[in-house]
C-alpha cells in the first residue's frame, strides 16, 4: 500500500494490490471501525452512567434541601397546619388563572352551604352565677342624704376578687368515754374518718390539689413544693410523689370499672406517645417507653384511659382491648393490627394523620411566587379540605343523616381523590415528603374510608389526640418519671382527670369527691357510684366546655 501526502484524499489506494492484500487491508479497516464503535459505545455507557449519577446526586440534594426546609419549619415556624393558600384552594375561579397542568386534577368546589364558616367566640358578659358573691354597699353620709324623700341602691359595677390559697391545720380531737364494769374500765372512742391512704398528713382536698395541679395544670412537684413553702409549711416533693404512687392502688378498682365499661362499647379511639422513665428494668434511660390512651364508651358514659407500658408492641393493645368487640380508630401504626386480627375488630384510619403529611410536604416545598403553580401537596390538601367541609356541615345532623350525607357527597370525593393519587404518585420522586404522603394515603386507604360506613364514626382520631395533648404538654414541664410505679400512677391520674373533663365535670371537684368516699367503697355498688357519669355527681360544678 502506497503512502499519500497529508493533503491527499484519505480514501485508501488499492491500485497495484493483490486480492489477498486488499482483503487484509479491508479486514484491518473493519477491525479499526469495530474498535471505534466499541469505544464510542463505552463512552455512551459511561456518559449514561455519569448522567444517572448526576441525577441521583440531584435527587439526593433535592431530598436533603426539602428535609432541611422541613426541619427549619419544625424548629422555627408556627405549628399551625393552616396554609397561606388555604382559602385560595377553596376558590376554583381563582385557581383557573394560575393552574395549567394541574387544572384538571383539582376537585370541584364544595357548595357554599357545605363550606366551613368562621366561628365567632362570643364575648362573656358578666360573671358566672356559680361564683361566690359579696355585696358591697357604697353609702351616702348623713349630711349628703339629709332631706331626701327616699334612698335606694343600684348596682354600678362588678369586680372579680381573688382569694389567695392558704393552708389550714385540721386538729382531730377524739372524744372517749370511760365505762366501769366488774371493776375494770372500758374505753369507747368516737369513730375516726376513713382516709384513702390510712395514716397520712394530707387531707383529700390537698391530695386533689396536688393531682390536679400536676396533671391538669402541668405544675411539677418541685414548683408545688415552693408554693406550699410560701404558704407557710414545707411539703417535700418526695412526700407528694409517694402519696401519688400510693393512690394508684386506691384508684385502681375504679379504673378497672372504667375500662370494663369502655370495652363494652362498639367504637373506640386509640393513640400512644413517648414518655421517659429513668428506672425501668431492662431498659436504658434514653430508650423510648410509651403512654397508651383509649377513648370511647357507651352513650353518655365516655372515658379516657391512659396506660403506661415500656413496650410499643402489639401485645399492649391486645391486653388493653382484651374483651372489646367493635370498631377501633387509630393511626397507621402497625401495632394495632395484632389486636384487630385477634379480636376480629374493624379498623378505621385517621385523616388528620394523612393531612398532616401533606401539610408538611406543602410547607417544605420550594418557595414559589405570588402566582406560582400549586404543588401536588397543595392539590391533595384541597381534596382533603372538601371532606372536612362536609363533616363540618354535618356536625349538627343525626347519625343517620350524617351517614346519608357521607354516602352522597364524601364517597364520590374520596373516589376522585384516590384516582388522582394513583395517577400522580409515580410522577413524584421517591424520598420526597409529597411521595411519602401519597404512599401513606394509598396504603391506608381501606382504613381511611371506613368512617363513611356509619354516621357516628369520626373522620379523624382527633378525640384520642386531644385527650393525649394535656399529657404531652405536662411532659414538657415535668420531663420524665423516675420509676415505672410513678409512670403508672401518672397514667391513673390522667385517666381520672380526662374522664372527668369528658363528662363535663371539674377535675379537682371530681377527684376530691372520689377521695372523700373511696375509702368506704367496700362494695361494687358503692364503687360504681363514684363513676363520673353517676347521677349523684351531677351536683358537682360543671365546666363550660372541653374540646
Amino acid at each position: 500500500m502506497k503512502s499519500t501526502p497529508d493533503n491527499a484524499s484519505s480514501t485508501p489506494d488499492f491500485s497495484g494490490l493483490s486480492t489477498a492484500e486488499m482483503m487484509s487491508v479491508i479486514s484491518n479497516l473493519q477491525a479499526q471501525l469495530a474498535a471505534k464503535e466499541d469505544a464510542l459505545q463505552n463512552q455512551q455507557v459511561q456518559l449514561k452512567q455519569h448522567d444517572e449519577t448526576l441525577q441521583r446526586r440531584d435527587n439526593y440534594i433535592a431530598i436533603l434541601e426539602e428535609l432541611l426546609r422541613h426541619k427549619k419549619i419544625q424548629q422555627f415556624a408556627a405549628s399551625s397546619e393552616k396554609q397561606p393558600n388555604q382559602i385560595l384552594l377553596f376558590d376554583e375561579a381563582e385557581l383557573e388563572i394560575e393552574i395549567d397542568e394541574l387544572r384538571e386534577e383539582l376537585p370541584e368546589d364544595v357548595e357554599e352551604a357545605d363550606a366551613p364558616r368562621r366561628s365567632r367566640k362570643r364575648r362573656q358578659r358578666g360573671f358566672s352565677d356559680t361564683l361566690l358573691r359579696e355585696r358591697i354597699e357604697l353609702t351616702l353620709s348623713d349630711e349628703e342624704k339629709a332631706g331626701a324623700t327616699k334612698t335606694f341602691f343600684t348596682k354600678v359595677k362588678e369586680e372579680l376578687e381573688y382569694i389567695p390559697a392558704q393552708l389550714k391545720v385540721l386538729e382531730y380531737w377524739q372524744e372517749k368515754a370511760v365505762f366501769e364494769q366488774d371493776g375494770e374500765e372500758r374505753i369507747v372512742a368516737a369513730a375516726r374518718p376513713a382516709h384513702p391512704l390510712g395514716k397520712c398528713i394530707a387531707t383529700p382536698s390537698l391530695l386533689a390539689c396536688l393531682i390536679t395541679s400536676k396533671y391538669a395544670d402541668g405544675l411539677p412537684l418541685y414548683r408545688q413544693e415552693q408554693m406550699f413553702q410560701r404558704l407557710g409549711h414545707e411539703v417535700s416533693r418526695t412526700s407528694m410523689a409517694h402519696w401519688i404512687i400510693r393512690l394508684n392502688d386506691v384508684f385502681q378498682p375504679l379504673i378497672n370499672l372504667m375500662r370494663e365499661t369502655q370495652n363494652g362499647s362498639d367504637y373506640l379511639q386509640a393513640d400512644e406517645t413517648r414518655i421517659q422513665v429513668l428506672k425501668e428494668d431492662g431498659k436504658s434511660v434514653h430508650s423510648d417507653k410509651w403512654m397508651w390512651v383509649t377513648r370511647g364508651g357507651p352513650p353518655g358514659q365516655p372515658s379516657v384511659l391512659f396506660e403506661y407500658d415500656p413496650s410499643r408492641g402489639g401485645k399492649v393493645p391486645v391486653r388493653l382491648l382484651d374483651d372489646f368487640q367493635g370498631i377501633l380508630q387509630a393511626d397507621g401504626y402497625s401495632g394495632y393490627g395484632q389486636v384487630c386480627a385477634a379480636n376480629k375488630l374493624t379498623r378505621i384510619g385517621c385523616w388528620d394523620h394523612a393531612r398532616r403529611k401533606f401539610v408538611e410536604a406543602s410547607r417544605a416545598a420550594p418557595a414559589k411566587g405570588k402566582k406560582g403553580q400549586p404543588s401536588k401537596a397543595d392539590v391533595a390538601l384541597s381534596h382533603i379540605r372538601k371532606l372536612y367541609a362536609i363533616e363540618k356541615a354535618a356536625r349538627d345532623l343525626s347519625d343517620e343523616e350524617r351517614y346519608q350525607l357521607r354516602q352522597e357527597k364524601s364517597l364520590p370525593l374520596l373516589n376522585t381523590f384516590k384516582a388522582w393519587l394513583e395517577k400522580n404518585a409515580a410522577k413524584v420522586m421517591k424520598g420526597l415528603l409529597t411521595r411519602k404522603a401519597m404512599d401513606y394515603t394509598l396504603n391506608q386507604w381501606d382504613y381511611l374510608v371506613g368512617y363513611c360506613e356509619r354516621g357516628d364514626l369520626n373522620i379523624s382520631n382527633a378525640g384520642a389526640e386531644n385527650a393525649i395533648r394535656p399529657f404531652a404538654l405536662g411532659r414538657k414541664a415535668w420531663l420524665f418519671a423516675d420509676t415505672s410505679q410513678g409512670a403508672k400512677a401518672s397514667a391513673t391520674c390522667y385517666s381520672l382527670i380526662e374522664t372527668a373533663k369528658a363528662n363535663g365535670l371539674e377535675p379537682s371537684a371530681y377527684i376530691h369527691h372520689v377521695l372523700e368516699r373511696i375509702a368506704k367503697a367496700d362494695t361494687l355498688e358503692k364503687l360504681e357510684a363514684l363513676l363520673p357519669w353517676n347521677a349523684e355527681l351531677l351536683a358537682l360544678k360543671k365546666v363550660a366546655q372541653y374540646d
